[in-house]
């Protein structure tokens, strides 16, 4: 077999056999494939595209390129949940204890963050003492005593994906629907989970910017996972304006936690209901949707889902005493107002220009050597739909170089619209993906 013929037949347009992904992913992780060989493939893909059974090859070529991680000691169906990201997103600091509260074993391996905000794992390391890093035997015996851990993923896992994903990034190949599902699940997929809910957004501040774009990436990423029989459901909901009200990473701590005590966001809190009502359908821990929302919410009206985040955080070398003082976490030395230029309705929130201004305070990182600053960040105190008089405060900025403060407020301020005319808020959830359906709401 030879890398130019797998080439020019998908130059051509012809369906690449098992053998043929599978030989070009082995030989290119191994360094003997050339980054032009493999850029000129990447790009045939990229114009011709591939079907779904090519996909879900190419899926696994790269799932087994590195550790595929063997779960199989934890008790029960595990679900793992994966987001493709956006602002404010902390969704897994409070879904993670509120749904292993109702039984339903989570065994999470998440990722830092690259952009506007950090990643959850940044989130959590906000929490004094609390640790991401967690040998195989602890990270099993945690999710089968207290049914949750959340660790980093392992650099062993899907090597193939990274080296690719460098290539795409710099051979204009990154936005292609195949490319793109099969570099999110090779990962979730070598993370040893049964059952896979995705989060996937769309709007401003999501990596898919079109609601179209956003039902074929989720089609696809289902597809995959029941293609590797992993029961998965894909969500679209919105990221049109940041989730919740907090952006930045203990700022965002708080905000999950205050979720779990019944004071959440009500845009947030409906994300960690539904979600969580389909993780727990997943795990077969509930019969329907119904039922999963109801015993959601019990979780959080009776208290235990903010227990079970106390044992998390405690099991994790975490101070469990930041779920009741919250002057333990990083706290900025400045808090500013930020004032709204002028009176009307707000009619958008560009949630990516949200995310820049939180990254140029210190909330996100530009380059991978950049350090957060886990203080850093800005709570919202207005949303779409919102009536505001010119003068009142949009929002706070939590800082503490001074300097920053002008360019984030422009940025800040210019994500906003303001109109006359009353603006009714998006809705949340745009729709439901299945293995036999595409459910618009």
């Amino acid at each position: 077999m030879r890398i130019y013929d797998i080439i020019r037949k998908k130059r051509d347009n012809h369906e690449l056999s098992k053998a043929e992904i599978d030989f070009f992913v082995e030989k290119y992780s191994k360094g003997e494939i050339p980054d032009y060989q493999a850029s000129a493939l990447l790009m045939a893909i990229y114009l011709n595209k591939m079907n779904k059974q090519e996909t879900v090859y190419l899926t696994e070529a790269m799932m087994n390129s590195g550790d595929v991680i063997d779960l199989s000691e934890i008790q029960g169906i595990k679900v793992d949940k994966h987001s493709t990201g956006g602002v404010g997103d902390k969704t897994t600091i409070a879904l993670a204890p509120l749904v292993a509260a109702c039984g339903a074993p989570v065994a999470k391996m998440s990722g830092r963050g690259l952009g506007h905000t950090g990643g959850t794992l940044d989130k959590l390391e906000s929490i004094p003492g609390f640790s991401i890093e967690m040998e195989a035997k602890k990270f099993i015996d945690s999710v089968n005593e207290h049914k949750i851990a959340v660790c980093g993923q392992t650099a062993s896992i899907a090597v193939a994906d990274k080296k690719m994903y460098a290539l795409r990034d710099v051979t204009a190949t990154v936005d292609n629907i195949s490319l793109i599902a099969a570099s999110i699940m090779c990962k979730k997929l070598a993370s040893g989970a049964n059952a896979i809910l995705l989060d996937v957004k769309t709007g401003d501040g999501a990596f898919m910017k079109t609601l179209d774009d956003s039902f074929e990436l989720a089609k696809a990423m289902v597809d995959i996972g029941c293609g590797m029989n992993r029961e998965t459901i894909g969500m679209i909901t919105d990221m049109d304006e940041p989730l919740g009200f907090a952006v930045g990473n203990s700022l965002e701590v708080i905000e999950a936690i205050e979720t779990l005590k019944g004071n959440g966001p009500k845009d947030f809190v409906m994300l960690c209901e539904t979600l969580g009502a389909y993780m727990l359908v997943l795990a077969k821990t509930v019969n329907n949707f119904d039922e999963g929302i109801k015993k959601i919410r019990e979780a959080i009206t009776s208290g235990v889902a903010l227990d079970k985040l106390r044992v998390f955080i405690e099991n994790q070398g975490g101070d469990k005493r930041v779920v009741d003082d919250y002057s333990l976490l990083p706290t900025a030395s400045k808090i500013v107002e930020i004032k709204a230029p002028k009176s009307g309705y707000i009619s958008k929130i560009e949630a990516e220009e949200i995310g820049v201004s939180a990254m140029i305070l210190g909330a996100g990182r530009e380059t991978k050597e950049d350090e957060l600053d886990l203080s850093a960040g800005i709570v919202l105190e207005k949303k779409v739909g919102d009536y505001v008089a010119q003068g009142d405060v949009l929002a706070y900025m939590h800082l503490n170089k001074e300097e920053k403060l002008e360019q984030a407020s422009a940025r800040f301020i210019g994500a906003y619209e303001i109109v006359e005319e009353r603006v009714e808020p998006k809705k949340l959830v745009y729709g439901v993906v299945t293995k036999n359906e595409v459910k618009k709401f």
